[in-house]
């Protein structure tokens, strides 16, 4: 019989340069110089899964993966003959060596179904199984419960009808710690991505040369509302399930001096914001003058039309792993709502000028992408305002969070998307000169 130990250790060797062809590995921008087995598991008779400790210049991360005991295929979590055990575990209850699969309470599950990848994540891996569940797997570890998994829980305690609610988890220990593996949910097959109906409905309106977006068929206006009064139902729950305080004057000054930081930080590698940093420093310090306390509380933390779906019954919002660039500790910390409603209003600017990217200056639809955006954005806040506070009667604080997203946004197209750039920094010059 092969002994596991030797197949990882040989396998190993070659990871450095496997690793960076995969989607959800994270460290495609530096070498790797190092990569060691930290546990290998047999789940079952032919499932051997790995807990890797990968090495690079200035960092070292944690990550999971599976290969085949009979073949010594690598990555065989996305192969149906081999992730069924997955689900199986988890209905089961059965736990097996240094790993922890359960249901959650009052939960029952269906066994022997396989599970079909999604192919289009980039830091983690969903299975779905059937048309019932779909598995997340945290390809990236972290201690301590994923933070996705710990809203979700919270969220379900108060009765929150906008999640997919969850089923089920898998969990090992690392040094001491619990650390999540991966995350059952329902899957909802009739769900459309927020991010995908934006985009038909700017489609529909550019397409149109003499109507307003009002006009349109695909006016996206009324699903905004109900998306905002959606997001302030989820942000209220959260509050019931886990508690809310009033930020003393040392939060707020440490959240300004955070966006001070990072506009420093930005500076230094995209000098194209630099005509902006006056007016962006001055936005940022003009937060302080928010009129009346300012509540903090776990948010979402990363939200954006694509971490909403639209179902039979309503808008649900995924991911609240929170920004993916974040520490733990930062993700975890306690945020304003406004964060979240500042997240999904660039959304909207994003989505009203996805087809304007590289094409040449047409002031008509320039003008019809703005209709559009402010249209929307307009809805979202009247919808979270039938359930919260209207967003808007907070401008400076509302304001500086937006510009602060603005501003990791243009450090992430410069990076990743540069023919993007454009999007961000429009919508900065707009904002520090008055025009939003």
């Amino acid at each position: 019989m092969t002994d596991p130990h030797e197949l990882v250790d040989k396998l190993v060797a070659s990871l450095p340069d496997l690793l960076p062809a995969a989607r959800w590995f994270g460290g495609k921008d530096r070498p790797i110089t190092a990569v060691r087995p930290l546990r290998t598991t047999v789940v079952d008779g032919d499932l051997v899964h790995v807990v890797l400790e990968v090495e690079q210049p200035g960092r070292t991360e944690r990550y999971q993966g599976a290969l085949s005991l009979s073949t010594g295929a690598w990555d065989v979590l996305l192969d149906p003959e081999h992730n069924g055990v997955l689900l199986d575990r988890m209905a089961s209850g059965e736990s097996t060596q240094d790993i922890v699969f359960a249901h959650e309470p009052g939960t029952e599950l269906r066994s022997g179904l396989r599970g079909r990848p999604i192919g289009v994540e980039q830091s983690n891996t969903s299975l779905i199984y059937g048309q019932q569940y779909i598995l997340k797997i945290f390809r990236k570890l972290a201690s301590g419960e994923n933070r996705d998994l710990t809203m979700h829980r919270a969220l379900r305690s108060v009765g929150c009808e906008h999640i997919a609610l969850p089923l089920g988890s898998i969990s090992t220990e690392l040094d001491g710690e619990q650390v999540t593996l991966a995350m059952l949910q329902e899957f909802l097959p009739d769900a459309v991505e927020g991010w995908d109906m934006a985009k038909t409905s700017v489609r529909d309106l550019m397409a149109e040369a003499d109507l307003h977006a009002f006009e349109v068929g695909g006016d996206f206006a009324g699903e905004a509302q109900r998306l905002g009064h959606a997001v302030a139902k989820v942000h209220a729950d959260l509050a019931e399930a886990l508690g809310t305080r009033i930020a003393d004057d040392d939060a707020i000054d440490e959240a300004i001096a955070g966006m001070q930081r990072r506009l420093g930080v930005v500076l230094e590698s995209v000098p194209e914001l630099g005509r902006y940093e006056e007016p962006l420093r001055a936005a940022f310090e003009q937060a302080r003058e928010h009129v009346g306390a300012i509540p903090i509380q776990h948010i979402h933390g990363d939200l954006h039309l694509g971490q909403v779906l639209r179902t039979v019954h309503g808008w649900l919002l995924i991911d609240f792993e929170g920004e993916p660039a974040a520490g733990v500790a930062e993700r975890n910390a306690l945020r304003s709502p406004l964060r979240d409603v500042a997240g999904m209003l660039r959304s909207f600017d994003y989505a009203a000028r996805q087809l304007l990217v590289g094409q040449p200056d047409d002031d008509q639809l320039a003008y019809r992408a703005m209709e559009w955006t402010k249209r929307n954005r307009a809805a979202f806040c009247d919808g979270y305002a039938e359930v919260a506070g209207d967003p808007r009667d907070h401008a400076h604080l509302l304001r500086a969070f937006e510009l602060d997203k603005a501003v990791y946004e243009v450090a992430y197209e410069h990076a990743n998307r540069p023919e993007w750039l454009t999007v961000p920094l429009s919508s900065i010059a707009r904002m520090t000169s008055g025009g939003e």
